[in-house]
């Protein structure tokens, strides 16, 4: 085989490329044209997420946010139920906060220039590269974890990928490589080779267009490169939840909240729950009892002292688990009934005060409350031991956020087709779903 220059090696591999991938291309529904918005929003949703699982995504997003104007002014809460699924819900908070600056900046219509581009909420190098390229054919490299990889392998590079560093290298390289007037083609022939030939743990190399001068197979060592360091391990978190069922005119109904305005999952609807001391976790090991008295006073007196609402945790329905990019949450839910001779808080913010309650002006006394929630607690899960050490979370973790309207959304009741229009998690989603079809309703 005739021993090619480095410039050579460059030439050919982008011919070889856009040869291969105007045969191949995957017929896309962002690839109908070079709509900046349309490619924004996909490449925003396969960061971290297969293609096949985006396509339903993306067709449905585009569908209800047609233009970036429509994007911006829609109710957060109508952008993360239509992200619901696809996880790293960040990304779509970040995607609307992109567009409100669009609309600001630059008078509703998408930025042309690289600064522009990467200026926007959420969008980092290869998001910028992705954008520039393929919608307006500049020749500005887009490298991620595939492309590095696919690069790596053809000229056998040992630097370590995890690395900022490395990444900054790749993209000088990939620059250099990307024929002219074919940056939209070149840019999406390499994602192509990652997607489906040169893949992390069984490359194709016969299959592949630029084989012949790949250094990695020609010295056999395809299945040891890239170099990768190890991802930090996720934090491992133990959780205790409530599947709280409404009693009265909230029958056939659970209770929900939702999160914080900022942070993880930030105003998403989930289940009541609490994270347990690590000193006490060993109470949620699988094999530990599943229903223990002191998970049922920790989960009452949580809802309790957070919200004001007295609950009988009663049973064990079941345990999750769920992987975010840097945390393990390990959860144990419980159903558990609301109280029905009691009037609280929770009635308050939905309907308003009821002055001819039995019980309005009970919460004047917080140290009686509190005994009844314990007291309720080991009704239902039969025991006395104190649940005080085994709580790590602090209150104020869920106090009603001031950039709200009302804090009246923080906690309500909810049947299976409220959940149509309100955003979960994947993590409650499963357990919600899986309650509703215990109960005949799904």
């Amino acid at each position: 085989m005739t021993q090619l220059s480095l410039e050579q090696k460059k030439e050919m591999y982008g011919q070889n490329l856009l040869e291969w991938y105007h045969h191949i291309q995957r017929d896309l529904p962002w690839r109908k044209n070079h709509d900046p918005y349309r490619i924004w929003v996909s490449e925003i949703m396969l960061q971290q997420t297969r293609v096949d699982t985006v396509i339903p995504y993306f067709n449905a997003f585009i569908s209800k946010f047609p233009t970036v104007k429509v994007l911006a002014e829609a109710p957060e809460e109508e952008v993360l139920k239509c992200w619901e699924g696809l996880g790293y819900y960040s990304r779509a908070r970040n995607l609307q906060a992109g567009a409100k600056m669009v609309m600001e900046l630059h008078h509703g219509q998408m930025p042309t220039t690289k600064e522009e581009v990467a200026a926007l909420k959420g969008v980092g190098p290869y998001t910028c590269g992705a954008i520039m390229s393929i919608a307006y054919n500049e020749p500005i490299p887009a490298v991620d974890g595939n492309v590095m990889r696919v690069i790596s392998r053809f000229f056998a590079l040992d630097d370590d990928i995890a690395k900022p560093s490395t990444r900054i290298k790749l993209e000088k390289l990939v620059e250099t490589m990307i024929p002219q007037g074919q940056a939209r083609y070149f840019n999406q022939a390499l994602m192509e080779l990652g997607a489906l030939i040169c893949t992390p743990k069984s490359p194709n190399c016969l299959l592949c267009p630029v084989m012949e001068h790949c250094e990695a197979r020609l010295q056999g060592r395809e299945h040891e490169l890239p170099i990768k360091s190890k991802a930090k391990k996720a934090r491992v978190e133990y959780r205790v939840a409530a599947i709280v069922e409404g009693q009265g005119e909230h029958a056939g109904k659970v209770l929900v909240r939702q999160r914080p305005a900022e942070g993880l999952l930030a105003g998403m609807w989930e289940l009541p729950h609490v994270l347990v001391a690590d000193e006490q976790a060993a109470v949620l090991y699988e094999s530990e009892l599943k229903e223990q008295p002191e998970l049922g006073r920790a989960i009452a007196e949580e809802l309790h002292t957070q919200h004001g609402l007295l609950v009988r945790p009663r049973q064990w329905f079941c345990d999750q688990d769920h992987i975010f990019s840097h945390i393990r949450w390990n959860m144990r839910f419980f159903i558990a009934d609301s109280d029905p001779e009691q009037l609280t808080r929770l009635e308050a913010l939905e309907f308003g005060s009821n002055e001819s309650s039995p019980l309005a002006g009970i919460n004047a006394d917080e140290s009686n409350l509190q005994e009844v929630a314990a007291g309720l607690a080991a009704d239902g899960l039969k025991g006395t031991p104190s649940s005080a050490a085994l709580v790590a979370e602090k209150p104020m973790d869920y106090t009603a956020n001031e950039n709200r309207q009302s804090s009246k959304n923080e906690l309500r009741f909810i049947a299976q087709k409220d959940m149509d229009s309100l955003p979960f998690p994947n993590l409650f989603l499963k357990i919600l779903q899986k309650y509703w079809q215990s109960k005949g309703e799904a």
